[in-house]
């Protein structure tokens, strides 16, 4: 899960500095030898474009650097972490849900996601199977019966 985010954020970082390095500069020059700046879309277009792709490759960079930081040998292998997937059931309908931990700053989050810095993810956070997890909401709490896990080490070795 870890190295599958780093090779694509390393994919974006390689786009984005190609784009920086070759495709605005040219696009910039074009727009110079139109002549006049201060009215020159193109120009003003080619700037903000090459002020958005620094700022998102410093995003890509610390988040990468965040990434390559993790030692997975720290995350638990029997209770709720990082990269784990949960099935709980909620104690009152029994209705079943399900959800996949994921970093707090993803841009992109797919059904089921949530962060561990969530309400959802703290409260899942280290919880074992069986245990029960007290989410507390503004209107009531809630407890969710945690009945099945796969943490991120066994998901690795599904994969393998």
């Amino acid at each position: 899960m870890i190295e599958a985010l780093k090779a694509k954020l390393g994919d974006e970082v390689e786009k984005l500095q190609f784009e920086l390095n070759v495709t605005l500069p040219g696009e910039i020059r074009r727009a110079v030898e139109m002549g006049d700046l201060r009215e020159n879309s193109e120009y003003k277009a080619a700037l903000e474009r090459q002020q958005f792709v620094r700022a998102r490759l410093n995003q890509l960079r610390e988040r990468l650097s965040k990434l390559s930081s993790i030692d997975v040998t720290q995350i638990a292998t029997d209770a709720v972490g990082l990269g784990s997937h949960v099935v709980v059931a909620d104690e009152k309908t029994g209705a079943k849900e399900e959800y996949a931990l994921v970093f707090g700053d993803a841009l992109e989050f797919e059904e089921g996601q949530v962060t561990m810095s969530s309400p959802i993810g703290r409260a899942l956070l280290g919880k074992k199977v069986g245990e029960v997890a007290l989410l507390k909401l503004p209107t009531m709490l809630r407890k969710l019966v945690i009945t099945e896990l796969k943490t991120i080490h066994q998901l690795k070795e599904d994969e393998g």
